[in-house]
């Protein structure tokens, strides 16, 4: 069964952060820290299969969406680090071809206890972020001009998470304005939630059963954010395709709030 979670602002962060780790904000004891909270909700038999996936097509870049896309790859870092697990993020545009590989490694706390490995955890996100960080720049710039091809990145995640096999649970982040533009255009018309998930029906994805989507940045455009009507079209398209995925979550959101 797929859980929807359809949030377009700030606001909603509670919730957001539920759908993403899977517990409720208000069934946290007050005494649990955000980062006990976080190893809680790991996957009980698996390790995480994290992959972040940045657009840098032309209108989804800028100084402001670099750094909450940046922040939101920390947040994921940090998650994938408590649980345990392997991290891809790559920058995309115009087709699953058009890829630049930002960082690809294992992460995990060294320690004999649970809160002797949380206790090493800062230094870690600050190091993976700071190389993430410091790439970050020339990967976007290295991608070619031509569009976005949004929905081919859900294929590359279909061929990464079989690559880890069956011990890992993928948990996909698209970081992106959500304005698809090569093979199925979500650009020369505002679309009802209706026509968009119609479209959705149309789009060929790979079957991720047991995953996480999270589709973050929906309609925002190089700072600002798009009409509410083209938008809500935005959510539906991308919560519908996730849902063809089989997966277990689904997430579309504006703005994702990264957070401990």
């Amino acid at each position: 069964m797929t859980t929807f979670t359809v949030l377009r602002t700030s606001a909603a962060v509670c919730a957001l952060s539920a759908a993403l780790v899977l517990t409720a904000c208000s069934s946290l004891n007050t005494s649990t820290t955000p980062d006990q909270a976080i190893l809680a909700a790991c996957p009980a038999d698996k390790q995480v299969a994290a992959d972040v996936e940045i657009d840098g097509s032309g209108s989804s870049s800028g100084d402001a969406i670099a750094t909450e896309r940046l922040a939101i790859t920390a947040d994921v870092v940090r998650r994938t680090a408590i649980c345990g697990g392997h991290l891809l993020v790559r920058a995309f545009s115009a087709s699953s071809g058009a890829t630049v590989t930002i960082y690809d490694g294992d992460l995990s706390l060294p320690g004999a206890t649970d809160n002797a490995r949380l206790r090493r955890v800062d230094a870690l996100v600050e190091k993976v972020t700071a190389e993430i960080t410091a790439t970050y720049g020339d990967a976007i710039a290295a991608l070619p001009d031509g569009g976005s091809d949004i929905t081919s990145v859900y294929r590359l995640a279909g061929e990464y998470a079989a690559q880890l096999g069956d011990g890992y649970q993928l948990q996909l982040y698209v970081l992106t304005d959500g304005l698809n533009n090569i093979g199925t255009d979500l650009t020369s018309q505002v679309l009802t939630p209706e026509q968009a998930t119609d479209l959705a029906s149309t789009v060929n994805v790979p079957a991720l059963p047991g995953s996480t989507i999270t589709v973050a940045g929906l309609g925002r455009i190089n700072g600002d954010t798009a009409p509410s009507a083209l938008v809500e079209g935005l959510v539906a398209f991308y919560n519908a395709l996730c849902v063809k995925t089989g997966a277990k979550t689904c997430v579309s959101v504006t703005d994702y709030t990264a957070g401990r």
